[in-house]
């Protein structure tokens, strides 16, 4: 996954480095916090010492656990050597209050929640810049002409800067969406062993989250229930679909048949191993292979929300597999789509001959109403209109040289509809006289 699109941050977030590190900020506070209560017999000096002493080394902590089975025993372990290797014999070890009242799922879920939030923000970042890159390339295309296309199939003109303005809207829902879904997650708890505080003060808990920049969880068991991660794993599966929308455009924009856009391709890049013709979108498709496995974890997420009683760990196992990676997955999807976008090859000369292929059948909408409005019913001007768009587009299948739908309009005694009208009908523009609404809408989006 790891490669030149993917910063190296994202993946840190997750690494085990990362994670300890985050442990052992929340157990110093933690000491803090009771230090500063004085209800337990922990000094402020001693919370001092804890504070310049606590270290760990991975390595250490990975030995350990190789003889534990438990992860967070083999970190307090390692730690609490560090505290206390400095310690002067026969002194009392300060390292005996830390994890005092607490429950591993406190530190665990405190840690894993700070981390998500870490994340999330390299995401918004990520979707910010993606956003003002689709909003500044809409402008530079507003004038562009193409033809709009529904079920595949040509519809009516419209400009290629309306598709960077649809990506940027959708882009701005999914940013303010990461948002919310950050807020969400960002808790933390240290109730104890099922959520009581039986051997722990709350102010302690209110402590340690305040200064980790998290808000104490209401009511915990003894996890911080898993409806905050399905949220957030649901907001970057809606994120990722996103992703794929726009990369699936870029794709069938490609195609040989349609060649209105293209990938950047590199000097020296390769298309194909046996046909060296061949330059695909391959950065494209695989946007829409990864949004597969977001989207997938999503449902991870939605099972881990029913444990067992206070608390069991079948989440466990799959959140450090599924959170992670759609993270992961999410902001390599961001890199390539941020340098695809921007760079994207666009072709208006293949999009006007597009746009004519079909020998003027895409203004039918505009004939139909036309002869509407000279007083004929709309069946009888759609029975005109129909008729003469299938002679025209039996021709085109048939590969067959003929009039266009205009002459044929022309050639049509029950179209009444002069030459001056249909000069007007048959003018692209015609479709587009309130594009700028759009635009005026366009300009007052914005990523802050």
């Amino acid at each position: 996954m790891i490669d030149r699109y993917t910063r190296p941050e994202i993946g840190h977030i997750f690494s085990l480095e990362n994670k300890y590190a985050i442990w052992q900020e929340i157990e110093v506070l933690a000491c803090e916090a009771h230090a500063e209560i004085g209800e337990i017999g922990i000094t402020k000096e001693e919370a001092k010492w804890i504070r310049d002493h606590a270290s760990f080394k991975k390595e250490e902590v990975d030995e350990i656990e190789a003889v534990t089975n438990h992860d967070v025993i083999a970190f307090l372990t390692n730690m609490g050597s560090y505290i206390d290797a400095d310690v002067p014999e026969g002194e009392p070890k300060p390292s005996r209050w830390v994890h005092y009242g607490m429950t591993s799922t406190d530190l665990g879920d405190t840690a894993l929640c700070y981390q998500l939030k870490q994340a999330t923000e390299i995401i918004l970042d990520d979707c910010k810049k993606l956003g003002e890159i689709c909003k500044r390339r809409a402008f530079e295309e507003k004038d562009t002409l193409c033809v709009g296309r529904t079920h595949g199939i040509h519809a009516e003109p419209m400009t290629f800067g309306l598709k960077f303005g649809s990506w940027a809207w959708e882009l701005k829902r999914d940013y303010d969406r990461l948002k919310e879904a950050r807020d969400a997650v960002s808790f933390g708890a240290i109730s104890g062993a099922v959520g009581t505080y039986s051997s722990i003060d709350p102010r302690v808990e209110e402590y340690v989250c305040e200064h980790m920049g998290l808000v104490h969880d209401p009511l915990s068991t003894q996890v911080i229930s898993r409806d905050h991660h399905a949220y957030l794993a649901s907001v970057l599966a809606v994120t990722a679909a996103t992703c794929e929308r726009i990369a699936t455009e870029v794709r069938a924009l490609q195609k040989t048949d349609t060649l209105e856009a293209e990938e950047p391709f590199r000097k020296g890049q390769k298309g194909s191993s046996a046909m060296p013709h061949k330059r695909n979108p391959i950065t494209m498709e695989k946007v829409c292979g990864l949004a597969r496995i977001v989207k997938a974890n999503a449902q991870v997420a939605y099972d881990n929300v029913a444990l067992w009683h206070e608390r069991d760990i079948s989440h466990s196992s799959t959140e450090r597999i599924a959170l992670p990676d759609s993270f992961i997955a999410l902001d390599h999807m961001f890199q390539c789509l941020i340098r695809i976008i921007d760079g994207l090859q666009l072709y208006p000369k293949q999009m006007l001959a597009n746009l004519n292929k079909t020998r003027g059948m895409l203004f039918s909408s505009k004939v139909l109403l036309a002869l509407v409005n000279t007083g004929m019913t709309r069946e009888d001007a759609y029975a005109i209109v129909q008729s003469n768009a299938m002679a025209t587009w039996h021709e085109i299948q048939q590969c067959e040289s003929g009039t266009t739908f205009r002459e044929k309009l022309e050639a049509d005694d029950r179209c009444t509809l002069s030459s001056e009208e249909l000069d007007r009908i048959f003018d692209p523009w015609s479709f587009l006289g309130r594009i700028d609404v759009v635009f005026d809408r366009l300009e007052q989006l914005s990523f802050d």
